[in-house]
């Protein structure tokens, strides 16, 4: 079985003391950044783009932050997004880019020549499950079904993902296949750019199923536009109860991929502090427990050296599992 285990750690953040970062106490709450810029390394509709959007949402509404803005960067596997940071650094003070999981897997893979290292790390902020989805039009209603029609043929039941070969979503739809006694390494994986042009494709028939973060399923499956036929958890998942695991399925695997956010290499310790603070507030407020529980996450804080020390083990366990699979 392959199971990453997380472990919430507790933040003392230090209180930014610049003027031009906090603001006054009102009836919201204390301000504690007038704004904040978000980059995505990915296409709209994807688990990074979810991230961003919903942490916004909640800083806003909760009045910890004055205002977001977001910008989607794809391109290079999230490496465009990455370079960018590094190359800019001096202008991107007021930036977060939220990366999760991949980042190591393709520092691993050499899909980019960066890694988290190069980057401030932030924090970590949730988790989210992994999950195989097929069209609701699809004949297949279990993943007892999906394996035996990849049996029956492998080249016709491709599995499509938003990630690049090697990337997270083939890693998983590679574990769930070993996991169910197959060969990982023969699985027709298929990838596109961004979560939503995978989900598009499923839509369309293009990809017999598909492997994706459980909070990009669910409101589709809600919407009754796609089945999940089953998640990466070891109990079924409040969002979206309907949804079994792959372990009541006989399939003994468990995944959830992380998220949280970097800034540019350089950025002032004053302000570091400051995107601290506020991640951290965050938790505490109705605004945030909305959108974690409609999107099935989660909760994961590792801040700061807890962060990097989290990553840095993180590195370890998914590298000998891409040697153990041939990936590496």
């Amino acid at each position: 079985m392959f199971k990453l285990k997380f472990t919430r750690r507790a933040l003392v953040a230090a209180v930014a003391t610049a003027l031009s970062i906090t603001s006054p106490v009102f009836a919201g709450g204390h301000q504690v950044l007038d704004s904040m810029h978000f980059i995505i390394p990915g296409g709209a509709g994807g688990g990074w783009d979810g991230t961003a959007r919903g942490t916004g949402e909640a800083l806003t509404k909760s009045g910890l932050v004055g205002s977001a803005s977001y910008e989607n960067m794809s391109g290079g596997g999230g490496g465009k997004a990455i370079g960018f940071m590094i190359e800019n650094a001096d202008s991107q003070h007021g930036t977060l880019m939220v990366n999760s999981t991949p980042i190591v897997i393709r520092s691993l893979t050499g899909v980019f020549p960066h890694n988290f290292r190069d980057l401030t790390l932030v924090a970590g902020t949730i988790g989210d499950y992994a999950a195989i989805v097929v069209n609701k039009d699809s004949s297949l209603n279990t993943m007892t079904d999906l394996i035996a029609a990849y049996d029956a043929n492998p080249n016709s039941t491709a599995i499509g993902g938003g990630s690049v070969p090697g990337g997270m979503d083939h890693l998983v739809a590679a574990m769930v296949m070993e996991a169910a006694g197959k060969d990982a390494l023969n699985v027709k994986y298929i990838a596109y750019d961004a979560g939503g042009k995978a989900m598009a494709a499923l839509l369309s028939g293009e990809i017999a199923a598909l492997s994706t973060g459980f909070s990009e399923a669910v409101a589709l499956a809600q919407a009754g536009e796609v089945k999940i036929l089953g998640v990466t958890s070891d109990a079924r998942v409040d969002a979206f109860v309907d949804a079994p695991t792959m372990k009541e399925q006989g399939i003994d695997t468990n995944f959830v991929n992380w998220r949280g956010f970097f800034a540019a290499p350089g950025l002032p310790g004053d302000k570091l502090a400051a995107y601290q603070d506020a991640l951290e507030k965050m938790y505490d407020t109705p605004e945030w427990e909305e959108v974690r529980s409609r999107n099935g996450w989660v909760n994961i804080h590792n801040s700061g050296d807890a962060f990097r020390t989290f990553l840095e083990g993180q590195e370890k366990v998914i590298g000998d599992l891409m040697k153990k699979l041939g990936f590496l």
